[in-house]
């Protein structure tokens, strides 16, 4: 499935959580961000702040690297904030019922190569990288479906 890059720039951590907090409220049910990125990149950083953006109550946000799954409800609907890491088959995707979810729920899915198959269509993929300086990451964002740039163009232009 091709990717067409939208927008890439180094930012530091204050920064990267604005830009989260910029993009939740423009989020809708049956939304997902794909977050990619090595250990550490801060892919949960960006969530969290995502998160906290469109939260109708305010609430700790816990990585979900050992539950899988957590979900908030949001200004929006229901939002589901997953880590695969630990994932090893799609089967085991679809008991979390994370592909009913992509249709239902605004979806944050970190190591979403673990979806394989399952990988929606139309979903907005967010890369954060190391880049040298401790301090910044590379953000990279791209898109599945022109209708990502009709929401976020003005956003990151």
């Amino acid at each position: 499935m091709g990717t067409d890059t939208m927008l890439t720039q180094v930012l530091d951590s204050e920064a990267t959580a604005a830009l989260a907090q910029r993009i939740g409220p423009l989020l809708h049910p049956g939304d997902t961000l794909l977050l990619e990125g090595d250990v550490g990149a801060g892919k949960t950083h960006f969530a969290r702040h995502l998160i906290r953006s469109i939260l109708i109550t305010p609430e700790d946000i816990p990585s979900p690297t050992f539950t899988l799954v957590q979900t908030y409800d949001t200004q929006a609907g229901s939002l589901w904030h997953c880590d695969l890491y630990r994932i090893g088959t799609t089967a085991e995707i679809e008991e979390l019922g994370l592909t009913e979810a992509f249709e239902t729920a605004i979806c944050l899915v970190e190591w979403p190569d673990r979806l394989g198959p399952l990988r929606p269509s139309k979903s907005l993929q967010i890369t954060l990288a190391h880049c040298g300086d401790p301090q910044h990451r590379r953000l990279t964002i791209g898109l599945d479906d022109s209708t990502w740039n009709d929401r976020l163009g003005a956003l990151l232009s």
